[in-house]
């Protein structure tokens, strides 16, 4: 914005943008003043005039995370975790850099000392939100940063994704452990996910004007990734809903990490290794496939609109393919 006044008999103009360095002039008419102002505050809506870099002296690293914690971070859904995630960060001494002297080095360093103790998928996940961090404080903030200095550090994570589905027999031990449950809630969850492929936090938080009986869907107003999406619901897990008591909004009025840990001594019980709640979801994806259902009708169901991720969660039994691999082998011989 132009900023005129008039001292000493003659007329100064400044003109400011976040950013860019200040521009001035003194003139003899009020008019030349007005006319040099607008043609300067034309350049500066393009970026025209010299960039200011005194903030990147000013300003730390740690003056940007904190500013991502206030006004960024409470937006999203992992704001918890994200908070708790900056907040260790905060302590380290790459926040306290001034963002001239930052650069790529000083990640990489931070990555060879978190890598110890951290895994290298929590790794990926963390240095998202940091490289989010940087790129907010170009794109929104104004920050005159040349380049982002964590884009190019060079993360090498392991592909760990699972692969883990129900064995023969691991459902009726689960069943069986489920009678000495003392969360009554776990075994109807649990079969809801199977049915569903919701995930663990979208099952916990479904009220019942979320649910249409008639019709047979289910709404999750906001997944995961952002977006609403409707599930058809099967008989069982009709079954599962008309069995549940309505005691206020919430269907299963329990909370995540009393699942959790109700969850992980039932496996135990159960005597079964590895696996995770999560892997149910896995379960009913595979399961939708091995039924005939289409990418596009399960990723629908699942919510996901990266088709390759869908498919990382899609595990065929080797059981069914044998048989179809059989069915197709008789054909062959026929001909």
């Amino acid at each position: 914005m132009a900023t005129v006044r008039k001292r000493n008999e003659k007329w100064q103009v400044q003109v400011r943008r976040v950013g860019q360095q200040a521009v001035s002039k003194t003139f003899q008419k009020r008019s030349d003043a007005l006319q040099w102002a607008r043609e300067q505050e034309v350049l500066a809506d393009k970026g025209a005039l010299s960039v200011d870099t005194s903030i990147l002296r000013r300003c730390t690293f740690g003056d940007l995370v904190d500013r991502y914690l206030s006004e960024i971070t409470p937006q999203k859904k992992s704001a918890k975790a994200e908070t708790y995630v900056l907040r260790a960060l905060r302590k380290h001494k790459v926040c306290r850099l001034s963002l001239r002297e930052l650069d790529p080095s000083h990640f990489a360093k931070y990555r060879d000392e978190r890598i110890k103790t951290l895994s290298p998928t929590g790794l990926k996940r963390e240095f998202v939100v940091l490289k989010h961090v940087l790129s907010i404080a170009q794109r929104e903030w104004g920050i005159p940063l040349r380049q982002n200095p964590i884009a190019n550090v060079r993360l090498d994570v392991a592909d760990r994704r699972r692969d883990r589905r129900l064995g023969a027999g691991e459902l009726d031990r689960l069943l069986e452990a489920f009678k000495f449950t003392r969360n009554r809630h776990l075994l109807p969850i649990a079969l809801f996910a199977l049915e569903t492929a919701m995930r663990r936090g979208e099952i916990l938080s479904m009220i019942w004007s979320d649910i249409d009986l008639v019709r047979a869907l289910v709404t999750v107003p906001v997944a995961k990734n952002g977006y609403s999406r409707t599930i058809p619901l099967t008989v069982e897990a009709l079954g599962i809903l008309k069995s549940q008591k309505r005691v206020g909004d919430r269907v299963f009025p329990t909370t995540s990490n009393a699942v959790r840990l109700a969850w992980e001594k039932l496996v135990k019980r159960a005597g079964i290794d590895d696996l995770h709640f999560h892997d149910l979801r896995h379960e009913a994806i595979s399961r939708f496939f091995e039924r005939g259902l289409t990418v596009p009708e399960v990723a629908s169901i699942s919510g996901h609109r990266d088709i390759r991720m869908l498919l990382r969660y899609a595990h065929a039994s080797s059981d069914v393919v044998q048989l179809k691999l059989a069915g197709d082998g008789s054909n062959f011989s026929q001909n």
